[in-house]
């Protein structure tokens, strides 16, 4: 029973995990793999959530230690990415810059722990970090056909989003995790297109990993589907 409720916790330990391989690939010059760990990352924290709730294993511990992680793979990890990549000319101006990502992200994750409507909605308040991180990993995945001033006009929209009082749709009566849906269910397929014969380029888990969450997503996909039925 003890194992059981733990399970979860590995899946955002390893949604940890993931942000400092990413900071690591990225300090080597290996930025598209730096890219993919975030996206694995995202993977992990789409999953231990549904999990906990599946296993009943919901904890205040597992609450605390999710948000933990999402400040280092999508807050801190990001932020690195993109200066490795383009803000690293701009000298220290671009370090200072890239810092002000993780300090949104977190005042972003702490007004969300502390609110008291959360429960129950189907929006949320400002872009989550999940998916501000996710999206700045996508661009420097592809940032060899984006210029670089969009990634710096969507770093500093996204900053600003985070913090903002826009709702934003949660999609909870979609039946797939609400965190990056879209972005993984297409990535095992973008990458065998685009990078076809270049796979030694990134790092192997990401073919073990995209398949294995497609047939997640289509497990909860036709379990959704007949629950309806």
């Amino acid at each position: 029973m003890r194992f059981k409720k733990s399970i979860p916790n590995m899946f955002t330990l390893g949604n940890l995990y993931c942000g400092f391989l990413s900071i690591g690939f990225a300090a080597s010059g290996e930025f598209k793999n730096a890219a993919i760990l975030i996206l694995i990352g995202m993977m992990l924290d789409s999953m231990d959530g549904r999990l906990a709730r599946m296993l009943n294993a919901d904890s205040v511990l597992g609450k605390e230690l999710d948000s933990l992680a999402d400040i280092v793979t999508f807050g801190v990890a990001p932020s690195f990415l993109v200066y490795y990549t383009y803000f690293y000319q701009f000298d220290l101006l671009g370090f200072a810059v890239a810092g002000l990502f993780p300090l949104f992200g977190a005042f972003r994750l702490a007004r969300f722990n502390v609110s008291s409507d959360k429960t129950g909605l189907n929006y949320f308040i400002g872009v989550p970090i999940t998916a501000a991180g996710g999206i700045l990993a996508l661009l420097t995945l592809f940032g060899n056909f984006i210029p670089n001033i969009l990634t710096t006009v969507v770093f500093t929209a996204l900053c600003f989003l985070m913090v903002s009082r826009i709702r934003i749709p949660s999609f909870k009566e979609v039946p797939l995790p609400k965190y990056g849906t879209i972005v993984t269910a297409f990535l095992g397929c973008l990458l065998f297109v685009i990078y076809r014969g270049t796979y030694e380029q990134f790092p192997y888990l990401i073919y073990v990993a995209a398949p294995l969450y497609i047939a997640y997503l289509s497990y909860l996909f036709v379990k959704g589907k007949n629950r309806k039925d």
